[in-house]
């Protein structure tokens, strides 16, 4: 190849090509480039070539050339490997990613602080904490934890994995901090729920001089949502206004759940309105805000808009925001109406949706349908099998419940908290004391599952149920901390069940020291006075809550009609 001047291209000249068909992300005039280079007999490619090629091919979407000319070259340096990790992680390969990662040592290779920087991303995706913290190791030894990119990827791996105290650490040795190392501490502390740390940071990083940017802002708003402020949101609102914020997608997704969560449906809507550029994120967040406030009709009349607007199509995330809309109503044909949009859109395959659709048919009293979902999987994780074994435990079939937790562990499936009070629960729906005796034993010790209430209370009611109510009794003393109310809750209304009034007394007025307020278990230790023939004790007892102006709120049924739902009470 000889240029209109009549100069040839040599190898100082192809890889300045090459990085231009990398920034147009143009597969076919890559190739044609390459092709052009390999003609040419006067260019014998060198090592800065080769991963100039290797860079190229990987950002124009093709893994499998950059990994044929990674293979060929006959030496490697830390920079080729370093393109072709980040060049499998861009392609969405994870795996081989790490396999590369692992070759790169093998071959005597340390990794420097770009790959640690690149790898550790990757870490937090896939919750590898262990090799996460081996590569901090690595920035330690090798004298490089102090760069600014790699610390502030330390924070993101370690907030990805739920080890915010280790991210903590990082952020409180970091002798330079920016924008991004406030950002993914504070949006840490947000993904693992520890609202209250979050707004703490963000209160010290405006202390600090540093202006807030829109990830920022972002990442601290779904602590003001959980912790209902209000009146903090509205004054965030307020500076994403005076800085220009509003056009941004995720700050004006945040502002939306904020206020949904709120309870302020008004202001939600004022913000998805005001959104310039409305895509379906947004809409969304919307759709979220009007489930959360069990608007189900607007939430379906909102899911119309979007198809409607033939601008932009549902994805898997609006499927799994009004999925769960069909469970509570048993909107069995909207939620049929859901999967064969999902398996128009292509979302059939998606493992949340599945997930979603599980729920669904089995909350509809459609344990079948959702089996069949389960089977047609290909890919299957945590929350999948937390979801059937749910399922089938709620619906007394607590072996297969039993039989499927067998089956995830030999797919090599760590089970978490939730799986074992799925467990535990259906343990109790089914009777069997001694296996949910076991299970609760091998979360702790198996697995180093620490038990929280709810595990504590599932096995309340795995004794209770079963008319176990000393063996209960003594597992509440023998708790390492204090039992909330729905744990005596718990055994308060067993003791109803099995006749064991005098611990039932004793639990009941443990409840009232604590919680006066709630006019359930009032209710509750009266059925059980009353159930005994004591009618005193139990006019004595509803006269306790009656008389404060405290009332229990009547449960209440529906019908769907033309025009909507109607929800009605006895003698309506």
């Amino acid at each position: 190849m000889v240029g209109k001047e009549g100069v040839k291209p040599d190898n100082y000249t192809y890889p300045l090509v090459f990085k231009a068909c990398s920034a147009l992300f143009d597969l076919d005039l890559a190739r044609k480039m390459y092709d052009s280079m390999r003609a040419d007999e006067g260019v014998k490619p060198n090592i800065f070539v080769d991963c100039t090629l290797v860079d190229m091919f990987t950002k124009c979407g093709s893994l499998d050339e950059a990994k044929s000319i990674f293979e060929r070259m006959p030496e490697r340096d830390i920079v080729t490997w370093g393109a072709m990790i980040g060049g499998a992680i861009e392609c969405g390969d994870s795996g081989e990613a790490l396999a590369l990662f692992r070759r790169m040592i093998m071959d005597g290779f340390r990794p420097d602080s770009v790959i640690i920087a690149t790898v550790l991303p990757l870490c937090g995706r896939i919750g590898d904490f262990h090799m996460g913290m081996g590569l901090h190791g690595w920035g330690i030894k090798s004298g490089i934890d102090s760069d600014l990119c790699l610390s502030n990827a330390l924070l993101d791996m370690y907030c990805k994995c739920g080890q915010t105290h280790e991210a903590c650490q990082v952020f409180s040795r970091m002798e330079c901090r920016d924008v991004i190392s406030w950002s993914s501490l504070i949006a840490g502390y947000s993904q693992n729920c520890e609202y209250a740390e979050s707004l703490h940071l963000y209160m010290q990083m405006k202390g600090s001089g540093l202006k807030p940017s829109t990830i920022t802002i972002a990442s601290v708003l779904p602590a003001f949502a959980e912790k209902r402020l209000f009146k903090e949101g509205k004054a965030i609102h307020g500076y994403v206004i005076r800085h220009g914020f509003v056009s941004d997608t995720f700050v004006s997704s945040s502002l939306i759940d904020l206020y949904s969560k709120c309870g302020s449906l008004g202001d939600a809507e004022q913000v998805f309105e005001a959104a310039s550029d409305k895509d379906i994120t947004i809409w969304n967040s919307m759709i979220m805000g009007y489930t959360a406030n069990g608007d189900v009709e607007v939430a379906f009349r909102t899911l119309r808009r979007i198809h409607n607007t033939k601008l932009f199509k549902p994805n898997s995330v609006t499927l799994v925001t009004v999925l769960p809309l069909c469970n509570w109503s048993a909107m069995l044909r909207q939620g049929q109406e859901c999967h064969g949009y999902a398996i128009r859109g292509g979302f059939e395959s998606v493992t949340s949706v599945q997930n979603s659709l599980i729920d669904m048919y089995c909350k509809c009293g459609y344990i079948g349908l959702g089996q069949n979902v389960f089977d047609q999987m290909e890919r299957r994780d945590v929350v999948t099998y937390n979801t059937i074994i749910a399922a089938l435990g709620m619906h007394g079939h607590g072996d297969q419940a039993l039989a499927l937790f067998k089956a995830m562990t030999s797919e090599g499936i760590r089970p978490d908290k939730v799986t074992f009070i799925m467990l535990l629960s259906a343990c109790s729906h089914a009777g069997l004391v001694e296996m949910g005796r076991a299970f609760y034993h091998s979360m702790i010790e198996e697995h180093g599952i620490v038990p929280d209430m709810e595990h504590y209370s599932c096995m309340v009611d795995l004794f209770g149920r079963s008319g176990c109510i000393k063996e209960a009794w003594e597992f509440i003393r023998s708790m390492p901390v204090e039992a909330d109310i729905d744990v005596l809750g718990s055994l308060l209304g067993a003791c109803r069940v099995h006749d064991q009034l005098e611990l039932a007394e004793q639990i009941g007025r443990e409840i009232f020291d604590r919680n006066p307020d709630d006019p359930g278990y009032h209710v509750l230790l009266s059925n059980a006075y009353a159930a005994a023939g004591r009618w005193e004790d139990s006019m004595r007892v509803r006269m306790m809550f009656t008389g404060r102006g405290l009332v229990k709120k009547p449960a209440n049924s529906w019908i769907q009609g033309r025009r909507g739902f109607h929800a009605y009470i006895v003698r309506d």
